[in-house]
């Protein structure tokens, strides 16, 4: 048997913008290391995800 919980939530504008500048940051760090990722694989290199994680970090700070 699954069980499910469902919430609703209703934010205010503040806790909305909150949530999209979030989600924003999110999407960017996402694609950009897919972006490295598929330029990788393009040169025919491997990249790791330790070595994403570091990348990504540096990306986060020059943003």
């Amino acid at each position: 048997m699954q069980k499910g919980i469902k919430f609703r939530i209703c934010p205010n504008r503040e806790q909305q913008n909150l949530i999209n500048q979030t989600l924003g940051c999110c999407r960017l760090i996402y694609n950009k290391g897919l972006a490295m990722r598929n330029e990788a694989f393009g040169k025919g290199s491997k990249i790791i995800v330790a070595q994403l994680s570091r990348q990504k970090s540096k990306i986060f700070i020059m943003n």
